[in-house]
């Protein structure tokens, strides 16, 4: 720590941002309680840029939280290393056309829904799973942004699987044949809940990656929200819908990775746990106001942000210690 004017050391400036970070107080408001508490006589100015600097302060403060107290996971499909990882981006912008945005990159384990690695970034760095780390055995599970092939090749390098949901033109996959993948004429023969299974192949410069594609058909009301739903997404794009992405609306199908050895049907209900990191962002930002960005400067917002995931898993963690609680008060060493 440089430069300590106005406190007398890191836990107090600590302090004093928390204010500002996990109370949702203003920049003023934090100096006047602050130097209403006797912990620092500072002005609202010097508080924003003691702020800024703290960013990647903030960033290392939520890393060790989350190697100190996140929950180990079971094995579960993949052998003793296995983990499940739900992936997700979602924008952060301050209201208002001159306000500044970021792009989050969120991934969460399951079953503890602790999140294991964030990122954040600039609006124009798209969702990939090229932006997380992979290790042998890791399962990972995103929505349509991530069916991309340099991602998909980026985890089966790294040892692990994917499930990723498609779109017709997404992830352009290949029949045991070689030929292209008809996965619209597959889906028109699923009836009620017949669940479909199909091998497939994904090609890029490195060569194959072998995979299937599984599918369900939806119920008449989940099919026509998603045609509701395909025929708005259109509109904001400024183009008509086409008839195969109104009728591919009326099936949920996804790309994956692991071996026959797991049925269609258990791939299926491994996607349904991904909206679990819809919720946790929602979480975010209605609980935490993080989709409420209070900074217009980049660097200000961009250190805010990061305090608000730290102040995240600072909760994240003290849920942690109240499930492990000891009556004794201390963890009892191994023999």
């Amino acid at each position: 720590l440089r430069r300590c004017r106005g406190f007398p050391d890191a836990p107090t400036l600590l302090r004093v941002l928390l204010i500002h970070l996990a109370d949702g107080c203003s920049l003023r408001e934090t100096a006047v309680r602050a130097a209403q508490g006797g912990l620092a006589a500072v002005s609202d100015v010097a508080l924003l840029k003691r702020l800024k600097a703290c960013g990647e302060w903030f960033r290392w403060i939520a890393g060790g939280l989350r190697q100190q107290w996140g929950v180990p996971l079971p094995p579960v499909l993949l052998g003793a290393a296995a983990r499940i990882r739900l992936l997700d981006g979602s924008l952060i912008s301050e209201p208002g056309a001159t306000g500044s945005t970021w792009r989050l990159h969120y991934a969460i384990g399951v079953p503890s829904l602790q999140c294991d690695e964030v990122y954040v970034t600039e609006p124009a760095v798209g969702e990939s799973l090229r932006r997380f780390t992979v290790r042998p055995g890791d399962l990972f599970l995103g929505d349509r942004g991530f069916a991309q092939r340099a991602g998909v090749r980026h985890v089966t390098d790294g040892g692990g699987a994917v499930i990723v949901r498609l779109n017709l033109t997404n992830l352009p996959l290949v029949d045991p044949q070689g030929k292209p993948f008809a996965l619209l004429r597959k889906l028109r023969t699923l009836t009620a809940t017949r669940v479909g299974d199909w091998p497939t192949a994904m090609v890029d410069g490195a060569g194959v990656v072998p995979g299937r594609v599984c599918a369900v058909k939806k119920s008449r009301a989940a099919a026509a929200r998603g045609r509701t739903k395909a025929a708005r997404e259109s509109r904001k794009q400024g183009h008509v819908v086409r008839p195969d992405t109104l009728e591919a609306a009326g099936y949920l199908f996804v790309f994956t990775t692991l071996a026959a050895r797991v049925s269609a049907s258990a791939v299926l209900e491994l996607y349904r746990g991904r909206w679990q990191i819809e919720l946790a962002f929602k979480r975010l930002k209605s609980i935490l106001a993080v989709g409420h960005l209070k900074k217009t400067d980049p660097d200000g917002a961009r250190a805010w942000l990061q305090g608000k995931l730290m102040v995240a898993f600072l909760i994240e963690a003290l849920i942690s210690v109240g499930e492990r609680f000891f009556p004794w008060g201390y963890p009892l060493n191994a023999p």
